[in-house]
């Protein structure tokens, strides 16, 4: 249960960012000026902490054995919709990323594109993080053996290390702030 816990932490610090990157979004559309730099730290945060970092753990570690140990239903029905929505998440953030890549070279255009591709992936994120937390998760606890909680535990331990875990939370987290600091002081 211990890495189940850590995931749900995590989520709290992704809340935070997807507070952050819906808040850019209405920035945008409120002044239709783009904080270029801020909407590519929060792509660095997104593609670094939530996906590489967390969904990492999710994917390779829980997921993996929820799958092996509860069955092709649980494989094929919950965690096949949540690899789905883990990939539609990073389409959403690579639109975004091109989207402002356009508007960096005049396309005006493309802000409309920045607005819903941030939009969209918070929208996403919300959902999926809440099915995450009061479903998945709730059933991994319940469901898994106590020697399978004890094994994921373990490999947990190990991905902290390989993912130099303290290191990226403290970067990560810092990253965050200041980017809660910017929106505040632009509202």
């Amino acid at each position: 249960m211990k890495a189940v816990q850590t995931l749900r932490d995590e989520h709290k610090n992704i809340l935070r960012m997807l507070k952050v990157v819906k808040s850019l979004a209405i920035i945008t559309f409120n002044t239709k000026e783009v904080y270029y730099e801020g909407y590519r730290n929060a792509i660095d945060f997104i593609r670094n902490y939530a996906d590489k970092f967390h969904h990492g753990k999710e994917e390779d570690i829980l997921f993996k054995k929820m799958s092996s140990e509860l069955g092709p239903a649980i494989e094929k029905g919950p965690i096949f919709g949540m690899l789905a929505e883990h990939d539609l998440g990073r389409l959403f953030i690579k639109t975004l990323e091109d989207a402002l890549i356009k508007a960096e070279k005049g396309d005006e255009d493309a802000k409309v594109d920045i607005i819903a591709n941030a939009t969209a992936y918070t929208d996403l994120l919300y959902r999926h993080i809440d099915k995450e937390d009061n479903a998945i998760f709730n059933f991994a606890d319940s469901q898994l053996k106590a020697e399978t909680h004890e094994e994921l535990n373990i490999e947990f331990e190990n991905a902290k290390k390989g993912l130099n875990s303290d290191e990226t939370e403290r970067k990560y987290v810092a990253l965050l702030e200041e980017l809660e600091a910017y929106v505040a002081s632009a509202k």
